[in-house]
């Protein structure tokens, strides 16, 4: 190649300027390709979520002091908070990066870091980024324009941030940040914010350049995890009610009765069945059955606790899974269900009289009733059946000896 007082023609380089270059593009490629195997790794969404922030914290990765990740919340138009890493494990980030770097990275190393930092009781900068939350306005910030422009934002100097005038950027303790969105070729799914908020570290256009290569791979991350996230999901849950299926009880019931064992607690499992279902499907058709299903359905889970395991068992009948729980404390959420899907029933005009629905339930609790989850299933069916068998809109209790 021909040269002009030993620089390149054509763009003004030394050949030692160019190696240079060359290396260091290299290496960069390389560790894209390192970050991104690491990040295909998983489909579950915080774990990807925490290799990203690795990635970006670790001085093997890209170094940043701090990285914060937020994703749109679709539905209601927002922005959350979903991880933050910060100065205080920047030592547990390098040591996973170094791993990697040296050829001896495995899954397993990343998910127990992720373990332990999940529990880690100094880590405030991952709680104060989880209470985030910013409305998709233009007047909400650098973040909120970071998605509603799809473009990253460079608070790189004093005069650009006199000008910022940002809640986060304040909740945050921010001098001299970087915002990137998390875009896929149809949207923009989040963004990602760094600082050097310990260092002091000038953040380079070389910085930002590469930031902006890995936010592209680390967006088809997560995007992949979601859409993984959202087919397991469709799989656990009933198409009609949205309530978790038969299929996903059965697992979730075996893992509940094994955390009971452990934490020496009762369980309970009560079955519930709509008594009458189907003179009523006969008399105002399939459709208003469906939605009588959905009602019920609707009724057990706004009467339910907030850690009861609500599922549709098959046709009209559901399973309700309650954890910590003895056998009275269960029988009054049982009367609850009882008497507002009577009462739903009783008091609209819309249905006939001779078609009025009520629910007969049956109750077994773990370990009195039964060890292990197909015998807890079998006693509260035998429960159930004595609901029915006694006339029915009515509970039911398992008692050892087939007694009832």
């Amino acid at each position: 190649m021909s040269t002009v007082s030993g620089r390149v023609k054509n763009n003004g380089l030394t050949k030692t300027e160019l190696e240079l270059l060359f290396e260091r593009t290299k290496n960069e490629l390389v560790m894209l390709s390192e970050i991104t195997n690491a990040m295909m790794q998983s489909l579950d969404l915080d774990q990807v979520l925490y290799t990203i922030l690795t990635a970006l914290t670790s001085h093997e990765g890209l170094g940043f002091d701090r990285a914060m990740l937020f994703l749109v919340n679709e539905e209601d138009r927002t922005l959350e908070g979903k991880m933050g890493i910060g100065p205080h494990s920047a030592e547990e980030a390098d040591k996973a990066w170094q791993n990697m770097a040296n050829m001896k990275f495995t899954f397993k190393n990343l998910v127990e870091a992720y373990q332990n930092f999940k529990k880690d009781p100094e880590s405030r900068l991952n709680e104060v980024v989880k209470e985030i939350k910013i409305p998709l306005r233009e007047d909400m910030g650098i973040l909120a324009l970071t998605i509603l422009e799809g473009m990253p934002f460079e608070i790189t100097s004093e005069e650009a941030r006199s000008k910022v005038n940002d809640q986060v950027k304040d909740i945050l303790n921010m001098e001299i940040f970087v915002t990137v969105p998390l875009k896929t070729r149809n949207r923009t799914l989040g963004a990602i914010l760094v600082d050097n908020i310990s260092s002091g570290k000038l953040i380079s256009k070389d910085n930002i350049r590469i930031l902006n290569m890995f936010a592209d791979h680390a967006a088809l991350a997560i995007e992949n995890s979601r859409l993984y996230e959202k087919t397991v999901h469709m799989s656990r849950t009933d198409w009609l009610t949205g309530l978790w299926n038969a299929r996903h009880l059965h697992a979730a019931l075996r893992k509940k009765l094994r955390r009971a064992e452990e934490d020496e607690e009762y369980l309970g499992l009560l079955l519930v069945d709509i008594d009458n279902f189907k003179r009523f499907n006969d008399t105002l058709g399939h459709q208003e059955g469906d939605k009588a299903i959905k009602r019920v359905s609707q009724i057990l889970q706004r009467s339910s606790r907030s850690s009861d395991f609500v599922c549709r068992y098959g046709g009209e009948e559901f399973c309700v899974i309650m954890g910590n729980i003895n056998k009275s404390q269960a029988q009054i959420i049982a009367e609850r269900f009882r008497g507002e899907v009577e009462n739903s029933f009783k008091y609209d005009d819309s249905i006939p009289g001779n078609v009025k629905l009520t629910i007969s339930l049956g109750l077994a609790v773990f370990p009195v009733d039964g060890t292990d989850k197909d015998e807890l299933i079998k006693k509260a069916d035998q429960a159930l059946y004595q609901a029915k068998k006694s006339g029915k809109n009515r509970i039911s209790t398992y008692i050892q000896q087939g007694r009832f």
